[in-house]
């Protein structure tokens, strides 16, 4: 078990400035850009971003769409929408990882070595934050156990109380 742990890594700071092929990117349906880390990876990217983004006609929640990485040390951005919280009982959890999944799985066909996650949904999509942890580091580390690609899987959390929640789950997952 200790192999897939290996894989995964927990960060604290600004995704945008992370050297990884791909980052993901929290959107909105629109791909348009938005507030959180949607708008911040718009803003650090550049004006080409939105352009590229305008070309995809949206995304639908779950699901996840390509671009170039332009202006971001990432040679791509990963676009996924997640699920609004809405008490639990409307597929949440279901949308939330196939988030993870889709996403993972445009990176390995993209061959990419290493990817950054937020933490999808937990900010004005309001999921709670450890179900939220708890379906990423599970969903994640489902795919690592299949696929040999991506090599490296980072969580990249806007502050240090989200980076200890995934520290525990990957721990849970190290102790499995």
């Amino acid at each position: 078990m200790s192999g897939i742990s290996d894989r995964i890594r927990v960060h604290t700071g600004d995704i945008t400035k992370l050297a990884v092929d791909a980052v993901v990117n929290a959107a909105n349906s629109s791909l348009l850009g938005g507030g959180g880390v949607d708008g911040a990876i718009h803003r650090a990217a550049g004006p080409e971003l939105v352009a590229e983004c305008r070309m995809l006609n949206g995304c639908k929640t779950g699901d996840a769409k390509l671009t170039k990485g332009y202006r971001l040390p990432a040679r791509y951005v990963i676009h996924t929408v997640g699920p609004v919280w809405q008490g639990g009982g409307k597929g949440e959890a279901e949308l939330l990882a196939s988030c993870y999944r889709r996403s993972l799985e445009i990176a390995r066909n993209h061959d990419c070595r290493t990817v950054a996650f937020p933490a999808i949904s937990t900010g004005i999509y309001r999921f709670p934050k450890d179900e939220a942890t708890s379906i990423a580091i599970g969903t994640v580390s489902d795919f690592l156990r299949q696929n040999t690609m991506p090599d490296v899987v980072t969580f990249c959390c806007f502050d240090e109380q989200m980076a200890e929640l995934y520290r525990r789950a990957v721990t849970a997952l190290r102790e499995g």
